[in-house]
């Protein structure tokens, strides 16, 4: 499951590789570097190294880099939400509906919390930063409480390996961030 969140979150945000040039080998250890911080070292890694602008960013710029795949994956997960409130399964399922409907809200929250989230780390507001990364990795937990609710509504295991891949690549950033405090 968890390599099936990996992969699936590569294909949501880059399909290009890192070019290896005379500075790639620099570009390649601050990016290991930078991972060790964080609690999904694998993630970090492959996601960073698969992004061709991260051989010309600082730490800071690879926590902008990160949030940006968070938000990518929290504005498909709210589009796979949205979709699925428009399939015919919902369509006489008003219960089903407003859970979906609340679920891609959340996620919409989400991406934008992310996106408010570069915004504080260009102006080297770590703290700022750092909360609104924790608020993008907890909307989730909304939508879930949300099929939680009504019993006989089914968590689908598609919409928990987003919530899950939301949350990791927001541990992944939260670690960054750690680390940008003390440098």
């Amino acid at each position: 499951m968890a390599s099936t969140i990996f992969f699936f979150l590569l294909s949501l945000t880059f399909s290009n590789h890192l070019l290896v040039s005379a500075s790639g080998r620099d570009t390649t250890d601050l990016i290991q570097k930078t991972c060790q911080n964080t609690k999904h070292y694998d993630l970090c890694v492959f996601s960073l190294e698969s992004n061709p602008t991260s051989s010309h960013m600082d730490t800071k710029g690879l926590a902008q880099i990160m949030a940006g795949i968070g938000m990518a994956n929290a504005t498909a997960t709210s589009s796979y939400l949205s979709s699925l409130l428009l399939s015919s399964s919902a369509s006489n399922n008003t219960v089903l509906k407003k859970v979906l409907k609340a679920c891609a809200d959340k996620y919409t929250y989400a991406g934008d919390a992310l996106q408010t989230s570069v915004q504080d780390l260009a102006m080297e507001n770590y703290d700022y930063a750092y909360m609104h990364i924790s608020a993008a990795s907890d909307y989730p937990n909304a939508c879930h409480n949300a099929f939680r609710n009504y019993p006989r509504l089914v968590y689908l295991p598609e919409i928990a390996q987003r919530e899950e891949g939301l949350k990791q690549i927001c541990d992944v950033v939260l670690g960054i961030i750690d680390h940008l405090g003390f440098q």
